[in-house]
């Protein structure tokens, strides 16, 4: 079982952006861990600027900032 190695409030952008818009935002903010799917950890992510808001697995988040 993995663990979610993100905290809430970093923020972070997509690695894959195939099926989004050309105006998805670029960079989200963590805003809440949820439970794991197919064995990956998910999360809420937002853009606050755009007001869009996702969930999406770990393996599809890269870190902007890493404290």
């Amino acid at each position: 079982m993995r663990n979610h190695r993100f905290p809430i409030g970093l923020s972070v952008r997509l690695r894959d952006r195939r099926n989004l818009s050309p105006l998805a935002a670029e960079t989200y903010r963590i805003t809440a861990k949820l439970p794991l799917r197919d064995n990956w950890p998910q999360y809420r992510i937002q853009n606050d600027e755009l007001g869009q808001e996702r969930v999406s697995t770990e393996d599809n988040l890269e870190p902007i900032e890493w404290a």
